[in-house]
Parts: structure tokens; C-alpha cells; sequence
């Protein structure tokens, strides 16, 4: 009789230890973050604990997840925080020669969103202008559709998730060039076609930057117009505005204009003040936001945290003599008659019809970055002023003698801007941050251009100096900034929260550690702090440095049709929205 027991608990033991070794082999957890401070995104009172990952998404939250993983993060004594958003990057070029995005990477940024202008539709002639117009960074368009472009990149390896706008210049120079010109019904039709078909290949809204040509020759109703077939894909509309300076209160008033009469939510980029004519007028600028939102409007804004903008030599010259597109305007500055009128245009400290850079900063604070021609490089960080007395020209003729030997706009900062209303406006709770630059490296290529600081250290300076240092908010809200709030103004379901099924983009730091460190002088530094990055399950930074991993993805807008569906709705009534 005992031998008969006997014989089902061996077996039973056998099982049992089967069982065991298929669990060790099979941890069920691809990675474990342990003992951090966790900060899930929504801005409330953090706990310590774990967070356990499953493939590419989070698996379980909580004081402590038992059971092995795969792999596991000693995360004690540090913050961890859903993945930070870019809301306005532009690595289109960086990326496509260096995936790793290392000045993004390393300050936590898991997801870069390009905008105000875009990679695509591109006709026959943009491909060609693009490919003769590049600079340092060199490569091949093998792309006409905003789609082929963002897949292309995933396809090329990227560290981190990238997606896109459609920007309304683009689909203007697709159908009408670069000249100041008004479309016709039918134009007009075939620019809307075009919105339609980057929202079902997966834009998240529509972009424009109405301060450059030839996006400043578009009207208020050309936009509603492209905001409108936006929002009916489920997409919003985010604006550079007109005027930054003498005129900002107007252009945004122009902004909540197209959201009312699109429907779709609206956004400004990188909020500011352009001159110190203009600080002034914060309180104005934050109460018509406020009064939109409090009346129904869907209007948010983003910034970078630095007292100078970078663009180019355009942003200091008139509209007209750039109607064309950049050879027209660099033939034009040929003419001694031309330039004598664009001199006088440049020295009105407050034109009427355009938003003078050069007005707002003036010689001295309009800092020269990047060239294309090797001879010009030397005078990267020095002053438009400096370079014309070196010259023994003015100011305004330097300009453009630079615009023409270098064949470019030329990149610049301009100074104009008051670190009191930078303070200010970071502590709104509906601005979220961005670079508004590309994702360079601190080697090769990336050399040889001077780029600004925002470029390295934007995201870190948020942490360090507005949360740490200067108390304008605090960490968790900093964060939720970061991550969440930009999640849901761009609709994207899953992203932006540390919440069981969500994807796992993940940012390991030390809030007291973390800090930039680029400067105008020396702005290829990288950001300290970070100390892991996880993008969709995968680590990416790994102990402060990059990994061999590039498990970033190209994100998609709700209007991205696929076999078993999708696409755009009737009107934009049909979707929600996040407030």
C-alpha cells in the first residue's frame, strides 16, 4: 500500500521540478526596474518601486514585483519617469546618419517630434532642391511620401520613437512653389488632398512656420482650410506664428482663429517674446490663451528654456526679396539697388508687414552658428557685429554678403528674449518643452557647425534649473510635462504613462544629479544625470551611453489607414480630444 502512495508524489515531484526549471528559463519579465522613486506621469505624489516589462510593454507596477526578469535595473535612489517628449525636434537630417540621437537620448527623450515643416509629399523639383541644398550632413531623398520617410528612418535603426506633422508649407511649395502666390479653389483642393493623405499615412496634424517663406504668404483662411482637413483625420494644428514681436498678441489671435474655425486643437510654438520692446506683453499673451481655453478652445503651447531663438539670416530680411525660394533671394542680394532697399528694410527696428529678427536682437545679439562654406566656418561663434567690423562693412551688407558666399540662410541665435518670462512661462501648466533643433552627436560631422545649446541640454535645464534650482515647479509636474501632457495634446494612446499595457519608454535619473551643460560658447556637451533609457522594452542608454540597440519606432497619427482600416472621418466633430 505505501508503495502504491509512493509512486503519485514522485511523480508529482517530478512535474513540480519541471515546472521550476521551465520558470528559470522563462523568467516571464524581459526586464525589471527595481527600487526607483517612481513618477507615473500624472503629475502625482511618486512611491518607490518596481516596474516590470514584458516585450515592449509594462507588465506590472508595484512595491515590489516578485520573480526573476531577464534583466534588472538597480533603480534605488533614483526617479523613474515615462519617457520625455520632444514636442518640436528636428533631426530629420541627423537622423538619417546617426540613429543614436545622443543629445536627445541622454536627457531622457524617448519620442522626437518633427514639425513645421515636413519630409514629405515632396514633388520632382523639392527632391532635387533638397538634395542641392544640403549642408554638412549628406544623403540620398529616396523618398516622396511623409510615410516612406518615417518608415525609412525605422528602417535605417533609430534609437529613439520619431513622429511627424505635415507641414503646410510643404504641401504649398508641392503645389505652388515658393512664390508669394494665392491659391486657386482648385489648388486649394489639391493642397487639402495632400493633408488628407499624410494623415492616413500617419501625421499627427497639420504644421506651419508663418514667420518664413513661403509659409508667410499663406492667408488665415488657406489655413483653416488645411487645420480643418486635420482635425477631420483626427489631427491637430500647430503654428510658429506670423509675428513673435510687435504683433504677437495678433498672431495668436490669428491661432485661436484657425482652431475655432477648424475645430481642430491648436498649439504655438516655442512661446515667446521677441524683443524687449515686447516682454511686455506676457500677461496679455497668457490671458488670451487662458480666455480661449476657458471659453472651449483647444490651445496649448511649448517652449524652449534659453533667452535666444536660432534660425537663419532670413528672419532678418524682408519677405519679398526671399519670394521664390533661397536662389532667387541669393541672385536678388546681387543687385546693388536690391540691396539697398533690403539695408533700408533690415534698419526699421519695427516693420509693419514682417517680423524682423534683426530688429528684436540687433548686430550685436545675432549670433552666427553654422555655414556651408569652408571658408566662413572660422566665423562660427562670433557676432554679426564683430564679423562687419572685421569686414569694415555694416552690419546690414555683412548679412548679406554672408547669405551669398555661403549659399545658404546661414544658421544664427538671435538674443531676444527675457530669462524672467522664460521663468514664467515654464511654470504654465499647459506648456509642454521642446529643442526645436536637431539630435546631433558631440563628434564627426556634427563638428562642424555651432549649435545651440537648447540642441543638448534643453530637457536637462527643465529638471535642473526651473524644478531644482529655481522651484518654478515641481518635480512630478515637471515630469508630467515632460511626458504625459504632450501624450495626450498629440493623441497618442499608450505613450507618456508608467501604467500597466502602456508602452515601455522609460527614463532612469538622478533629480539631484541631473544637469546641462551646454553653453553658447561650448554647446556640444551632453547633458549628466540620465542613467538609463528604455524605448519600447529595449534598453537604449544603458549607464549613461548609447547601447548597439535602435528600438525606436515611427508612431502614428489615429488617421493612419492600414488593410483593416482607418482613415479619415467626415468632420472633425467625430473624434475626441484630450483637454
Amino acid at each position: 500500500m505505501d508503495r502504491i502512495q509512493t509512486r503519485p508524489l514522485l511523480l508529482l515531484a517530478a512535474v513540480l521540478s519541471v515546472a521550476e526549471s521551465a520558470r528559470a528559463a522563462d523568467p516571464g519579465y524581459s526586464l525589471i526596474v527595481r527600487g526607483g522613486t517612481i513618477y507615473d506621469g500624472s503629475g502625482g505624489a511618486p512611491f518607490v518601486g518596481d516596474v516590470a516589462i514584458r516585450g515592449d510593454r509594462i507588465a506590472t507596477i508595484a512595491p515590489h514585483v516578485a520573480g526573476p526578469a531577464a534583466r534588472e535595473i538597480d533603480a534605488t535612489g533614483l526617479a523613474v519617469a515615462p519617457g520625455f517628449i520632444n514636442m518640436l525636434a528636428h533631426p530629420e537630417e541627423s537622423l538619417l546618419v546617426d540613429g543614436r540621437a545622443q543629445s536627445d537620448l541622454r536627457q531622457g527623450v524617448t519620442l522626437e517630434v518633427l514639425g513645421e515643416d515636413s519630409m514629405g509629399p515632396l514633388s520632382p523639383e523639392m527632391r532635387r532642391l533638397m538634395e542641392s541644398r544640403q549642408g554638412d550632413i549628406k544623403y540620398k531623398v529616396d523618398w516622396t511620401t511623409l510615410g516612406e520617410y518615417l518608415r525609412g528612418l525605422q528602417a535605417r535603426g533609430v534609437s529613439v520613437n520619431v513622429a511627424s506633422f505635415v507641414g503646410a508649407a510643404t504641401v504649398r511649395t508641392n503645389v505652388l512653389g515658393e512664390g508669394d502666390v494665392q491659391p486657386t479653389p482648385q489648388q486649394l483642393d489639391r493642397m487639402r488632398g495632400l493633408v488628407s493623405r499624410a494623415m492616413e499615412e500617419g501625421a499627427l496634424g497639420v504644421t506651419t512656420a508663418l514667420e518664413y517663406v513661403p509659409a508667410t504668404f499663406s492667408r488665415t483662411p488657406e489655413l483653416i482650410a488645411l487645420a480643418k482637413e486635420s482635425g477631420r483625420c483626427g489631427g491637430m494644428y500647430i503654428a510658429h506664428i506670423r509675428n513673435e514681436g510687435d504683433r504677437l498678441l495678433e498672431s495668436i489671435d490669428e491661432t485661436i482663429a484657425v482652431a475655432k474655425g477648424s475645430g481642430a486643437p491648436a498649439e504655438i510654438y516655442h512661446f515667446k517674446q521677441a524683443g524687449k520692446d515686447n516682454w511686455g506683453k506676457l500677461d496679455a499673451a497668457i490671458a488670451r490663451i487662458e480666455a480661449a481655453r476657458a471659453n472651449g478652445t483647444r490651445i496649448t503651447a511649448d517652449m524652449y528654456v534659453y533667452v535666444a531663438s536660432a534660425t537663419g539670416l532670413d528672419a532678418s530680411m524682408p519677405p519679398w526679396v526671399q519670394d521664390g525660394g533661397l536662389e532667387k533671394w541669393i541672385e536678388r542680394l546681387k543687385d546693388p539697388a536690391i540691396r539697398a532697399r533690403v539695408a533700408m528694410a533690415m534698419r526699421d527696428p519695427h516693420p509693419t508687414d514682417w517680423d524682423s529678427g534683426y530688429g528684436s536682437a540687433g548686430p550685436d545679439g545675432i549670433l552666427l552658428l553654422g555655414f556651408k562654406n569652408p571658408t566662413l566656418k572660422p566665423l562660427a561663434g562670433k557676432t554679426l557685429a564683430e564679423v562687419a567690423r572685421m569686414r569694415g562693412k555694416t552690419p546690414e551688407d555683412t548679412a548679406m554678403d554672408l547669405v551669398v558666399e555661403d549659399g545658404s540662410r546661414i544658421e544664427v541665435a538671435y538674443f531676444e528674449m527675457s530669462e524672467a518670462n522664460v521663468r514664467r512661462e515654464a511654470a504654465l501648466p499647459w506648456m509642454s518643452f521642446v529643442s526645436d533643433a536637431s539630435a546631433p552627436s558631440n563628434e564627426g560631422v556634427f563638428l562642424l557647425s555651432h549649435d545651440h545649446p537648447r540642441a543638448y541640454g534643453n530637457f536637462a535645464r527643465v529638471l535642473a534649473k526651473y524644478v531644482r534650482e529655481d522651484h518654478a515647479m515641481s518635480l512630478a509636474e515637471g515630469i508630467r510635462r515632460l511626458s504625459s501632457f504632450p501624450a495626450d495634446t498629440l493623441s497618442l494612446a499608450d505613450r507618456g504613462r508608467l501604467r500597466v499595457g502602456a508602452y515601455a519608454d522609460v527614463v532612469v535619473f538622478d533629480p539631484a544629479r541631473i544637469q546641462d551643460h551646454a553653453t553658447f560658447e561650448k554647446p556640444a556637451q551632453y547633458a549628466t544625470g540620465v542613467a538609463d533609457v528604455i524605448v519600447n522594452g529595449r534598453l537604449a542608454l544603458e549607464n549613461g551611453e548609447p547601447t548597439s540597440e535602435r528600438p525606436g519606432r515611427a508612431l502614428f497619427g489615429r488617421a493612419l489607414k492600414t488593410a483593416s482600416g482607418g482613415g479619415c472621418r467626415a468632420s472633425s466633430a467625430e473624434w475626441t480630444w484630450t483637454p
